[in-house]
């Protein structure tokens, strides 16, 4: 039987050292589920309603003051 040479024997560890790197890799991160897109959406949508409700509240009382500006 032939002995084995130096380089079969790195080119087997570098077999190794791959595969066991790869076996060792984790999976990539999911998605997000949300971009942030809906929540910023939802933050305008309560805004303008408050800046409506707002709107109504004082307009009476802007009215009633006959327009008198100063």
């Amino acid at each position: 039987m032939a002995p084995i040479s130096r380089a079969s024997v790195v080119l087997v560890m570098a077999i190794v050292a791959v595969l066991a790197a790869a076996a060792n890799a984790q999976a990539p991160a999911p998605a997000p589920a949300s971009d942030g897109t809906s929540v910023d959406q939802g933050i305008a949508y309560v805004l303008m309603l408050v800046a409506l409700v707002l709107t109504y509240l004082i307009h009476p009382l802007d009215a009633a003051s006959g327009y008198k500006l100063f």
